[in-house]
């Protein structure tokens, strides 16, 4: 087994990173890291509908899709997360209960009451502490969680804040938890740092037969390029999302206005407008302009700078258009 040491704060090198372990080597892995501010969705969500696109936005706030399924979680920092990939035999590999097992233990020694609970959570008092997913490659599982340690919570609930009804798919969907951080529930306070090196000594000494790994610039130029070239792309983040249905409304200059949008495959397959304003002409011309278009800020802010309904691409969409299109 590798203890994998891993300094980068990058969410694309990161997710990338255990992609990389995965599929490339052989052996059984730990990982302990961190990431800048990020919201992280599962393999199998609609990106759009787990998120306050407009929050994330401004904020500048990335938003990625990992490699295996679940719900979306938010990374930053105050929050640590842990990888262990791990061989099994056929039917064998998904067992949640067992990748937590050390976690919770380790939280046991903090005297933290950590259960594992709900849809593959550990929680303390019924409130969240860390989400878990898992995904199959082979003869290997990949589990990852999250540890809340001092997490800005208010920053977490409104990165994944979303209007209900907004979107429609058969994707799968968050359940949302009421969250807390792990430094609540201690009875002698402890640095993120503290937390940090406690939990990675206690892995050591749970995992005996762990060796100190770390990437070599090869690899690390490997996982640079993975992260550039798929994790970094719209076309994994949104476009991979499944097909989906959005119903809007917004008022643009003055006039109230509904939009109903069917993507599939990240791309725009057919658009309605309904109004009763001033530029029903115009609207009509951007429903057949926005078929065959990438749902995509980008795609839509060209497609209103051609209209003439906003001065530059370059500076995105204005509120009422986000609202509308987002």
């Amino acid at each position: 087994m590798l203890f994998v040491k891993n300094s980068s704060h990058d969410p694309w090198f990161n997710l990338a990173a255990e992609e990389y372990l995965l599929k490339h080597l052989d052996e059984e892995v730990i990982m302990l890291w961190q990431s800048q501010a990020s919201v992280v969705v599962g393999k199998h969500q609609n990106t759009l509908s787990e998120i306050n696109y407009p929050y994330v936005k401004r904020e500048k706030i990335p938003v990625i899709r990992r490699l295996s399924g679940g719900g979306a979680v938010f990374h930053g920092p105050g929050n640590l997360n842990f990888t262990f990939i791990r061989k099994a035999p056929p039917g064998q590999l998904i067992d949640f209960p067992k990748h937590t097992r050390p976690v919770i233990a380790f939280l046991e020694t903090l005297g933290v009451p950590a259960r594992f609970e709900g849809k593959n959570d550990l929680r303390v008092n019924g409130l969240k502490i860390s989400g878990n997913a898992e995904h199959v490659f082979k003869n290997k599982v990949l589990h990852h969680g999250t540890l809340l340690f001092n997490a800005d919570l208010n920053r977490l609930n409104h990165a994944i804040r979303v209007i209900p009804g907004k979107y429609r798919d058969r994707s799968v969907q968050s359940v949302r938890s009421r969250v807390a951080n792990v430094s609540q529930f201690l009875e002698q306070k402890v640095s993120f740092e503290s937390f940090y090196e406690k939990l990675e000594d206690f892995l050591r000494d749970y995992f005996t037969d762990a060796e100190e790994y770390s990437f070599s610039q090869k690899e690390q130029e490997l996982i640079a390029g993975l992260a550039r070239e798929k994790y970094g792309t719209w076309e994994w983040n949104f476009g991979y999302s499944p097909d989906y249905l959005l119903n809007s409304k917004a008022d643009i200059e003055g006039d109230p206005v509904e939009l109903k949008l069917s993507v599939k495959k990240g791309t725009i397959d057919a658009a309605h407008f309904l109004t009763n304003g001033k530029k029903g002409k115009l609207f009509e011309e951007m429903r057949k302009e926005l078929a065959g278009r990438q749902h995509r800020e980008k795609s839509i802010a060209v497609l209103l700078k051609e209209h003439g309904l906003i001065d530059e691409v370059s500076r995105g969409l204005p509120q009422e258009w986000l609202s509308l299109f987002f």
